[in-house]
């Protein structure tokens, strides 16, 4: 979601509210975590993150930019958007365990469309391996191709089989993630029902309902407002805004 930097005055910080972003925030170029950092003002000291690839390599070395963003800024964001989740909640569990399900549901249906296809072809081919197996044994014994023939097919029927096997493993337990949606759904919600009207984030919180918080490089608007857009992943339900 893009959001509107329009508070830009310097606001004093409160001891110990730095850190409660620590290992969340996230480049929206290289992926790299945003360092926090503070700047001194004559009336007081402002906190902003950046980005650690671009502090640490500069604009020529590394590969990106800086993607700052001030504490105060991100800090009335991501407040608000919890503190609407919560309110939802609270007043309507229903209405927001659909709104989160719908959000989901297309790209849920795409990827669990193209799992199953794979899944079944996958076993497909597992069933016309294990048979020219068969096949192959019942030449060998019967004398119709050569012991050294038999070894060397064998081991390239058994390399297939075992990479089908793992496959179908992997494409099942991914059919199975897929049917967790509704499950993982109802657990954030119990999670972030835990919280009644927040009026400030903690430590505890944020690691709780958050998996990660992604920011990306601002722009400028004809006006000179900076819009930037930033990303929240909760825990088990992803991004939903």
């Amino acid at each position: 979601m893009n959001f509107r930097q329009t508070f830009l005055e310097c606001r004093p910080m409160k001891s110990g509210k730095t850190q409660v972003f620590a290992g969340l925030v996230k480049c929206g170029n290289c992926g790299w975590l945003l360092s926090y950092a503070e700047r001194a003002y004559k009336t007081c000291t402002t906190g902003f993150f950046n980005c650690s690839q671009f502090r640490r390599l500069g604009k020529v070395g590394g590969r990106c930019s800086a993607h700052y963003i001030r504490y105060d800024t991100l800090y009335a964001y991501v407040l608000a958007r919890l503190q609407d989740w919560i309110y939802q909640a609270h007043t309507d569990e229903k209405q927001l365990l659909s709104k989160l399900l719908k959000s989901n549901d297309k790209e849920s249906a795409k990827a669990y469309k193209k799992q199953s296809a794979e899944l079944a072809k996958a076993e497909k081919r597992k069933i016309e391996v294990d048979w020219l197996f068969v096949k192959l044994y019942e030449d060998w014994s019967s004398g119709r191709i050569t012991e050294y023939n038999f070894k060397m097919l064998s081991q390239k029927h058994q390399a297939e089989q075992q990479d089908l096997v793992e496959k179908i493993n992997r494409l099942k337990t991914e059919l199975a993630t897929e049917k967790q949606t509704t499950a993982d759904a109802e657990k954030w919600i119990a999670l972030i029902k835990q919280y009644a009207n927040p009026t400030e984030l903690t430590v505890e919180m944020l690691n709780t309902l958050i998996e990660k918080i992604v920011v990306h490089e601002a722009v400028k608007d004809f006006d000179g407002t900076r819009t930037q857009e930033i990303e929240i992943f909760y825990r088990f339900v992803g991004k939903i805004d």
